[in-house]
């Protein structure tokens, strides 16, 4: 199960307090109060792993350790430790709390969620010519405590869209390492499949329909996987009645949810043309030649059309270099 929207709380590390002690000693009687330790930080790491959300299903509060106390003879206390949560590059952390949005965009890289409270100072801290006694320290500093939904959206170089079963999934799987379920069905594949075409990532996004962006079928749930692929191929299947209309459909539903994926590259391609007679193809591929001049037929079983999509594919790799 791909988990790919979630809300959690989290809470960092507070500070330690700050100890009020004095030197026992005769003849240096001065305060001696440790400092508290500093509250650990929650911080979030990009990972490979695109299951990484799945964490989150069950377990939604997290905290970083507290500060120690501090203690007499100047003992000051321990920091705590930090808190590591492991998040899929492609993730946007929206802080609920704040309003701020951050971005996981590459595997490694770290990024503060939250800080953690300072530790309050003893009362060695506060000595001074007028006060060479202080019996008093400061409290320790709370942690951050923030609520977020963390969204994954894929980083894809190529998103393959379109209505359900025009082919995105088997040409996924014929082209990568990817075992996307495949059937002659609606609605296949209900979550997305990414798969590498050496070092481009192929995303294939479950198939739309119309309604999608407003909450029909499963498209909304996906629609912003599409938002941060560079390129969209677009399928339609030869066995459709109406094309133009096919394709309409898609674009208004793309707009809907974001008008930016209307700027996005896009090309278009006619598959499953094995199941259509050579005067059906040609009508149907003439009338997408009009919205993209490059439109492509294509069919699994066609290896001379499986080498122009590789073609594409290797034009826009050597781009990307």
């Amino acid at each position: 199960m791909l988990i790919d929207n979630v809300n959690i709380k989290i809470t960092a590390g507070h500070g330690g307090k700050g100890a009020v002690a004095f030197n026992k000693g005769l003849k240096s009687r001065g305060p001696v109060g440790g400092s508290g330790g500093r509250g650990g930080d929650i911080l979030g790491q990009g990972v490979s792993d695109l299951g990484a959300l799945l964490q989150f299903r069950f377990k939604k509060e997290f905290s970083a350790e507290n500060g120690k106390d501090g203690r007499g003879r100047l003992h000051d206390g321990r920091s705590g430790g930090d808190l590591v949560l492991k998040l899929p590059v492609g993730t946007v952390a929206h802080n609920l709390t704040t309003g701020r949005e951050i971005n996981i965009e590459k595997s490694g890289e770290q990024i503060l969620l939250a800080k953690g409270g300072l530790g309050g100072k003893g009362n060695f801290q506060f000595r001074s010519s007028r006060n060479t006694t202080p019996r008093y320290a400061q409290p320790g500093m709370p942690g951050e405590r923030f609520a977020f939904r963390l969204e994954l959206k894929f980083i894809a170089d190529i998103g393959f869209v379109g209505l359900p079963n025009v082919g995105k999934s088997s040409l996924l799987n014929k082209l990568t390492n990817a075992k996307s379920k495949v059937a002659n069905y609606p609605f296949t594949t209900v979550e997305p499949n990414l798969g590498a075409y050496y070092e481009l990532i192929l995303a294939d996004i479950p198939g739309l329909i119309e309604g999608s962006s407003s909450g029909r079928g499963l498209g909304i749930k996906f629609l912003r996987h599409i938002e941060r692929t560079h390129i969209l191929f677009h399928f339609i299947s030869t066995e459709s009645s109406a094309p133009l209309s096919d394709y309409n459909i898609i674009r208004k539903e793309l707009g809907a949810w974001n008008m930016a994926l209307l700027k996005k590259p896009e090309r278009l391609f006619l598959t499953k043309s094995d199941l259509a007679t050579s005067e059906e193809l040609n009508e149907k591929l003439s009338a997408l030649k009009k919205i993209d001049p490059q439109a492509l037929a294509i069919s699994m079983h066609d290896a001379e059309s499986m080498r122009n999509v590789e073609k594409i594919l290797n034009g826009i790799k050597a781009e990307k270099r």
